[in-house]
């Protein structure tokens, strides 16, 4: 793949009670009211694009028809029930779905322009420049340094300093503070939030242009799914960043374009078939969705 260049919350009051995760050691600062009153470009450089996206695993269809853009320093967040392929969706934009046995992506995903399945592109690549922060924290049995050196090592970046390296990932991934003066302990003795801080500064150490992230607050407390909500909103200044959550006010926290997803049911397999139903600001989703579908879900009449 050529060459690219990474890209240079309704107010919630912070919880007084002492939490068990050490992330309440750092204040957390107010984010602004939501919906995001952020200027968006009309006509936005496209990072990533699905079109006519159908995805299988064997015999069953996952998802059917996807199309929609990923846009430059945006955060897009897909929402839906269980079952309606946003995950899959996410994982086939930087080809995890490789991994899994018998899947396989019909249609098109073009990262700058670049259609990513096709002949030659190396999938090692594809994931190296769109970063994936998982549900779960899964940091690597190493020490907190390790964790963040692992992938620069591996994959062979030209690195002056890995100290500065080191210390640049957690930083942005604010974490430096509170890890600077036990680098060398395990990554295992951070909390859950801190743990998935350290995720997230892993996926920063080998420089990629987007972020994808699979419901990465499911598993922590209130108060470290602020610190990560905050840190997304600081990260998108620098990257592009693809969230699924199937928490509706996270989405309407931080993200700037929201795309609903829902399934269709087979009457004779019982089979669900994950298809989009709209993509839009995340405002108007909200506020004025086109789709009654997308009404009837946000304001809990299913799902």
């Amino acid at each position: 793949m050529n060459s690219a260049t990474p890209g240079s919350t309704d107010t919630t009051k912070a919880a007084t009670e002492t939490a068990a995760d050490a992330d309440t050691a750092t204040p957390i600062s107010t984010r602004p009211a939501n919906f995001l009153n952020r200027r968006l470009p009309t006509n936005p450089f496209q990072v990533l694009e699905c079109t006519d996206v159908h995805v299988y695993y064997g015999g069953f269809q996952a998802v059917r028809g996807v199309s929609m853009p990923f846009a430059h320093n945006e955060i897009t967040a897909l929402i839906g029930p269980s079952g309606c392929g946003k995950s899959t969706i996410l994982r086939s934009l930087n080809r995890m779905n490789d991994l899994v046995d018998g899947a396989r992506v019909e249609g098109q995903v073009r990262y700058r322009g670049q259609d990513m399945y096709g002949k030659g592109v190396d999938p090692i690549e594809v994931r190296r420049r769109i970063g994936m922060v998982f549900q779960k924290p899964n940091p690597f049995p190493k020490s907190i340094y390790d964790n963040i050196a692992y992938g620069p090592r591996v994959t062979g970046m030209n690195v002056d300093s890995m100290d500065e390296l080191v210390e640049q990932a957690l930083t942005r991934a604010a974490l430096w503070d509170e890890v600077k003066d036990k680098l060398k302990q395990s990554a295992y003795g951070l909390s859950g939030g801190q743990q998935q801080r350290l995720c997230i500064a892993r996926t920063i150490a080998v420089q990629p242009d987007v972020i994808l992230m699979d419901e990465p607050c499911a598993s922590l407390d209130p108060i470290a799914t602020m610190r990560i909500e905050g840190l997304m909103t600081e990260l998108r200044d620098q990257y592009t960043i693809i969230i699924v959550t199937h928490n509706m006010q996270q989405a309407a926290r931080v993200a700037d374009r929201t795309a609903f997803f829902t399934a269709t049911v087979d009457d004779t397999t019982g089979d669900r078939t994950g298809e989009l139903v709209e993509f839009d600001l995340t405002k108007k989703i909200f506020e004025n969705p086109a789709d009654r579908r997308t009404e009837d879900y946000i304001t809990g009449r299913f799902g």
